[in-house]
């Protein structure tokens, strides 16, 4: 007997086909090629680029910077990178399912609108003047959906039906964007809740990495990596609570920067457990390039936001920041022999589960590179990060998981079983226990700090960055996202960090070596998982971390290790 579908399953089929259904007619691919798709092992590079025009191939190659500076230059108009960005955006939805809204509509009329401001103004907007961004299902765009992966939050204002935002509200950072000149032309997938490292919900279905479809794109601002390592997106903004910037942009082979939580503003964007702001999430960017990113944080920041948002530290882009770590340096990123070379800790396990062969092999390539440039590199030994994950995991479920299921009471959906897993046998935590949570977080931070100082006593120099691995493979099979720590433990410390691709999964180089004694139970479990042909191909990407607030440092630095790596491929 044939199960009829519930409520809740007809709206969100009803969602998925409106959002096919506002993609132009000459933009639609057939059943047969969107098949095609899917047996595809890899969809991103050649396979993805035949279904543009040459013209459409070029624009959509472009960073960002070269974007607006060629819009400015009137090489470009916007109109034309609109609707280049829009089709491959269309394209890229279809073949992965990776957008939650699209209004490519709304998009080339301010494309058709900014082309005519700059024939009445003689100049342009801003300095994202006619530049498509991307932006994560939790930023409200007017005439749009927020869902953040709940099918209750459908044709609503985050839940709530008769809201008078329903459709009619953006979230500030969104009217920053505007005011800058940017294009906005779609919202990426999240998972449900927005609280796993995968990109999965009741809408759209899970999102598979578009370098390899045996694995997750990772979460939650997963579509923004798909959209970005496709080429659809040159930059995006995406939230980090425990990885969320990070973990994609990582395994989809992008860049990435996650800010403290408090430098760019996120009055009213849509999250999980508002509520709770303790450990409160990050706006963060990624990008197909550096440069990029500080286009955008240089940008957003010169709005001023700290005067609407009263959460948002007062503070601009510092170029003098930037340039103190570049004069360090040689343009490919070699130490100079007049100043102070740059001094990283390297972190090769967490001592709970050690990375697979091509991690592991990433953070060799990282530390030989920055010793033949002439950097310092050391050992990082910092206090456990298995206390850092236990606290940030109590934040994280502080509400016994009442918003998540408040949330999916709108609709009647179930919870997706990595999400169930999260909410099994929880309560709301006492407030008391609650306190003294709070103070662990404190003590941490605290330690973490001392030690961190103490690199000095060496050579009376302190570390300047952190290289560590995101998580312990280069991008995690599906529903097997079981540890968090390399990322969540930088959460807690409220860090500055940067996303650098640094190497390619190789099924004929990364062995995993036979003798290994797993060192717990779940470094067993994740070294049963490892199999170099199902990996090959795949992004290794690395996180760079600074402390609180050192948004310009770890920029700055994370160009320097790029430059460094380029120069070493190059050789």
């Amino acid at each position: 007997m044939v199960k009829e579908p519930e409520a809740w399953e007809e709206k969100a089929a009803v969602k998925r086909a409106v959002t096919v259904a506002k993609i132009p007619e000459e933009w639609r691919l057939t059943e047969e090629q969107i098949n095609d798709a899917k047996t595809q092992r890899q969809l991103a590079g050649a396979y993805f680029q035949g279904f543009l025009t040459e013209e459409e191939r070029k624009i959509t190659g472009e960073e960002s910077t070269e974007i607006v500076s060629k819009i400015k230059s009137k090489e470009y108009s916007a109109l034309q990178v609109a609707e280049a960005y829009c089709k491959a955006a269309a394209v890229a939805h279809q073949m992965t399912s990776c957008l939650h809204e699209v209004f490519f509509d709304q998009a080339l009329e301010r494309a058709k609108y900014l082309d005519d401001y700059v024939e009445r103004h003689g100049k342009t907007m801003g300095p994202l003047h006619g530049l498509p961004i991307s932006l994560k299902d939790q930023f409200h765009v007017k005439g749009n959906d927020t869902t953040m992966g709940y099918v209750g939050w459908i044709d609503t204002f985050e839940g709530d039906k008769g809201s008078d935002k329903v459709h009619n509200f953006d979230s500030p950072i969104v009217t920053d964007l505007l005011s800058l000149g940017a294009v906005l032309y779609c919202k990426t997938s999240v998972p449900q809740s927005l609280l796993i490292g995968e990109t999965e919900n009741h809408i759209i279905g899970r999102v598979l990495n578009p370098w390899n479809n045996n694995l997750s794109c990772g979460g939650s601002s997963g579509g923004e990596g798909v959209m970005l390592a496709l080429g659809a997106s040159s930059v995006g903004l995406g939230t980090d609570f425990g990885g969320s910037v990070r973990v994609p942009a990582g395994f989809c082979g992008v860049y990435g920067l996650k800010p403290s939580h408090d430098r760019l503003p996120y009055r009213d964007v849509a999250n999980t457990n508002p509520g709770q702001n303790t450990y409160s999430s990050s706006i963060g960017v990624l990008s197909t390039s550096h440069d990029s990113i500080q286009l955008m944080m240089k940008s957003i920041l010169s709005t001023q936001p700290w005067l609407r948002d009263p959460v948002v530290f007062s503070v601009p882009w510092r170029d003098d920041i930037v340039a103190e770590i570049l004069a360090r340096v040689t343009p490919d990123g070699s130490a100079k022999s007049d100043q102070k070379s740059l001094k990283f800790g390297i972190l090769y396990t967490d001592n709970i589960v050690t990375p697979h062969p091509p991690v592991t092999r990433g953070l060799h390539v990282l530390e030989d590179a920055l010793k033949k440039a002439g950097h310092k590199v050391v050992s990082w030994n910092p206090p456990p990060h298995s206390t850092a994950i236990k606290i940030h995991l109590g934040f994280m479920s502080a509400d016994g998981g009442n918003d998540i299921k408040k949330q999916l009471g709108l609709s009647g959906e179930p919870p997706i079983p990595q999400i169930k897993m999260l909410l099994e046998d929880k309560e709301p935590l006492p407030l008391l226990e609650y306190q003294d949570l709070i103070l662990q977080g404190i003590e941490y931070a605290e330690a973490y700090a001392d030690y961190w100082n103490s690199t000095a006593q060496d050579d009376g120099q302190v570390v300047d960055a952190i290289i560590a691995p995101l998580a312990p493979w280069a991008a995690v099979i599906p529903t097997k996202y079981y540890h968090t720590a390399y990322t969540q433990a930088i959460n807690l410390l409220d860090y500055s960090v940067s996303v650098v691709p640094v190497t390619i999964a190789d099924k004929n180089v990364d062995i995993a070596n036979p003798d290994y004694e797993p060192i717990s139970e779940l470094d067993k479990v994740n070294w049963e998982l490892y199999n170099p042909e199902l990996f090959d191909g795949t992004p290794v990407g690395m996180q760079f971390i600074s402390r609180k607030h050192e948004e310009e440092k770890i920029w700055a630095i994370g160009k320097v290790v790029d430059n460094i790596l380029k120069k070493t491929k190059s050789c």
